[in-house]
């Protein structure tokens, strides 16, 4: 039997939490499953930035993976590896959909379960929220937890 892989995004939020409880009750009904939890940093190359900011990118980026995985993945990893679930973590930066969706395609994942965020700012107003965007472009199912 193949198994049936969960890619979730998680961030901390309320709606993140949600998003892996119900990926988490899906993986429990199944016989072979994985979950792939995913926190992406938001990073856009439309943004602009002075020579010096640009020096100091890697580190900077660097120092955002290692505080996600710190305080967001790898106690989420932790938690459910211990409830038994066969688990991974990734952090990336970059553009939330698109990641989710390479990580998917990656992965052979079955299903993508991301909590539903608000609009926020003039990016998502232009450019449509990430689920939204995970919506119109994803190779694989979507789930949007409310």
């Amino acid at each position: 039997m193949s198994q049936t892989t969960f890619i979730v995004g998680v961030d901390g939020s309320p709606a993140g939490d949600r998003a892996l409880e119900f990926a988490k009750e899906r993986a429990k009904l199944l016989d072979n499953s994985k979950l792939i939890l995913c926190y992406i940093i938001e990073w856009s190359p439309y943004s602009f930035q002075t020579a010096e900011e640009n020096e100091k990118r890697h580190q900077r980026r660097e120092e955002e993976i290692a505080i996600a995985k710190e305080r967001i993945l790898d106690p989420a990893v932790t938690s459910v590896a211990s409830a038994g679930f066969d688990v991974e973590g990734v952090v990336q930066h970059g553009d939330v959909a698109e990641i989710l969706d390479r990580i998917a395609r990656k992965n052979e994942g079955s299903q993508i379960v991301v909590g539903r965020v608000g609009a926020r700012g003039i990016k998502e107003r232009l450019f449509g929220g990430v689920s939204a965007r995970l919506v119109s472009s994803a190779h694989v199912p979507v789930t949007i937890i409310p």
